[in-house]
């Protein structure tokens, strides 16, 4: 009986494995696994009443996540309403929805079982093989709770990343208007443009910037382009779009180890290269309109229509109905009220910032034009033109009094120049430019719900 997705087949080891240890009192991992298989596997109410029937017995609550995952892929509404009704005596919740029942696993913490993983990998892998390595054997390679890991509806690199895309001259970029909507990096002397309206289909670029590749990973559910240097310790991570999220924030994989990346943090969070000291360096983005970016940087490249894919690559035509509210198409464990969800905020990733992390409104910014703070030992400058778009700055002991018509004047009444990378002092002081991206609100609050942040 097809039930999964209508692509999973009768799996006989299995049936026969549960079969002939279903009235034990006492299931081993193994057998609560070969039980929770049945549910996907059997071939009808007979073996969902067996598996249901010897769960039921012998309960504990490291199988409500799986079941729950069960709900979220079966087509089987008897097996679904047979689900729902023991999860509810067990639990006392009357939830009825897959997205119900994990925000309440979210906020009871149930600690993950190692069978728990492995059914992730057996059910998942029907939509793609490859998922199946992303959680098998990895109860103890993890730093994220499992049941946080929620599939994104897609396969692997089902929304292809472009890989060393083709660039124009901006005189050819005949495309794009002026206000259309970019994402510039300036790396190593090298600037580069990448319209949201083309990124937003493919939600990765990997590309070389002087002697680094780059990753630039878009996660559209949370509003960020995040720069990433794919080379760690002489490592050059071949990374990609897993197919899932984690706080409605998309995972990262790699090619050679499969493991699972936190986008926000950079860093593996299941499998073997969790604990090994891996976070990618950061470089900066900016998001500004296509008019201010070139004119900043006349001899930018810029992301040609040539994709290799058949995409609406008109503004606005990607996530189209996301954009266009607040409301968010996966669940999060909290919201905070401080902004909108989709307030765009402007992230700076200074040394330290994990301890002392700090968002700053972008439509404070677009008022104020700037902002003076300290993140951990670091002081910042953050300047913004009129399209909202924000540069971050290490002031070091400097201390500024105005900017005003893009004229910087410090407290002793200097005049500082805004290049194209860094401020410059009136007797040759350089302020470099710090790693920093724009996020959306709810993104950044999940990840540090602790945040300062200014409005």
């Amino acid at each position: 009986m097809i039930r999964i997705l209508l692509i999973c087949f009768a799996f006989a080891t299995v049936l026969s494995s549960c079969q002939s240890q279903i009235q034990s009192s006492s299931l081993s991992d193994e057998v609560i696994l070969d039980n929770l298989k049945l549910l996907v596997y059997g071939k009808g109410a007979l073996d969902d009443k067996a598996a249901l029937k010897a769960l039921d017995s012998n309960w504990e609550d490291g199988m409500i996540a799986p079941l729950v995952e069960v709900q979220r892929m079966s087509s089987d509404k008897k097996l679904l309403k047979d689900i729902n009704s023991l999860l509810r005596h067990k639990t006392g919740k009357r939830y009825s929805q897959f997205f119900e029942w994990m925000r309440w696993l979210w906020e009871e913490k149930i600690q993950n079982e190692p069978y728990y993983f492995a059914f992730k990998s057996e059910l998942y892998k029907h939509i793609d093989p490859k998922f199946f390595n992303y959680f098998i054997d990895r109860a103890g390679e993890s730093d994220i709770i499992l049941e946080e890991i929620v599939w994104g509806g897609v396969e692997q690199d089902g929304i292809p990343p472009l890989r060393y895309p083709v660039l124009k001259n901006p005189d050819a970029a005949d495309y794009l208007d002026d206000s259309d909507i970019v994402f510039g990096a300036y790396i190593n002397g090298v600037a580069k443009a990448y319209p949201k309206r083309i990124l937003a289909w493919h939600e990765m670029f990997i590309d070389d910037f002087g002697d680094d590749t780059v990753c630039g990973v878009y996660c559209t559910l949370c509003g960020t382009v995040i720069a990433y240097n794919m080379t760690h310790d002489g490592i050059k991570h071949q990374l990609g779009t897993s197919g899932f999220l984690y706080k409605s924030n998309k995972l990262m994989y790699d090619k050679a180890t499969q493991s699972l990346w936190n986008t926000i943090e950079g860093k593996p969070v299941m499998g073997p290269l969790v604990g090994k000291g891996i976070e990618l360096d950061v470089f900066p983005i900016v998001t500004t309109t296509w008019g201010e970016w070139k004119a900043l940087y006349p001899k930018t490249k810029v992301l040609s229509l040539n994709t290799g894919h058949n995409r609406d690559y008109d503004e606005g035509a990607a996530y189209r109905e996301y954009f266009a509210t607040d409301e968010l198409m996966f669940p999060v464990p909290e919201l905070d009220k401080s902004l909108y969800n989709k307030d765009e905020v402007l992230i700076t990733r200074s040394e330290g910032f994990r301890d002392d992390p700090l968002a700053i409104s972008i439509k404070y910014l677009k008022k104020k034009k700037w902002h003076q703070n300290k993140i951990g030992d670091t002081n910042i400058l953050v300047l913004a033109d009129k399209s909202g778009a924000a540069r971050v700055y290490d002031r070091k002991s400097f201390n500024f009094d105005s900017f005003k018509k893009g004229k910087l004047v410090d407290s002793n009444g200097n005049t500082w120049k805004q290049t194209i990378d860094n401020l410059t002092g009136p007797n040759g002081e350089i302020l470099e430019q710090l790693p920093s991206h724009n996020m959306f609100w709810f993104a950044w609050f999940n990840t540090y719900p602790e945040a300062r942040l200014i409005k």
